[in-house]
């Protein structure tokens, strides 16, 4: 039996049999195999499986919750316009988007400090549709399981968020809860 690393991936060959074993971001080992007997190896379609794995492995929950979500505008009474996981980012101008280098361009929301800053949250059943949407958590005020989505302004937040009931999981944990 040979063992050689590739670019973090176990490439184990037993005569014409080859499995590959990568570790995903949450430690889950993804196993291909290519038990192909005329011995040629369909590596790039292996490729695309451990790509497919990974994927999957990003928008898997790690941990759901259920909580009020409601709106918000940088320009709130009681806001400064900066966000308090990131307080360099300033959102007076109207941005109420993040973009993640792994997620891409996400809403932000606030949540209590049991949610840690930079955590990844998907929002499923809200306002009775179909398609999710994706946040980061960037801010603070609310407490317990709730969110609150950054909006434009006010009267946006009032006249389409509102405050309604959703299911939501968590994709990826933080940067921690000591860095609030």
């Amino acid at each position: 039996m040979k063992q050689k690393i590739i670019k973090g991936a176990k490439v184990v060959m037993m005569g014409a049999f080859l499995t590959l074993l990568v570790s995903t971001s949450n430690n889950n080992l993804v196993k291909v195999s290519n038990s192909n007997m005329n011995l040629t190896l369909d590596l790039s379609s292996m490729a695309k499986k451990i790509e497919e794995n990974i994927k999957n492995d990003l928008y898997s929950a790690k941990d759901s919750y259920t909580g009020y979500l409601t709106g918000y505008a940088a320009d709130c009474p009681l806001c400064t316009g900066r966000l308090a996981c990131m307080p360099n980012l300033d959102v007076l101008n109207g941005n109420v988007t993040y973009v993640d280098d792994t997620y891409g361009e996400l809403n932000i929301v606030a949540s209590s400090t049991s949610i840690p800053c930079g955590t990844i949250v998907r929002i499923n059943d809200y306002k009775n549709t179909d398609e999710p949407f994706y946040a980061i958590v960037l801010d603070r005020g609310v407490g317990r399981n709730n969110l609150d989505l950054l909006t434009e302004s006010e009267e946006y937040a009032y006249k389409y968020v509102g405050r309604s009931i959703v299911n939501y999981d968590i994709l990826r944990e933080g940067w921690g809860a000591n860095n609030d």
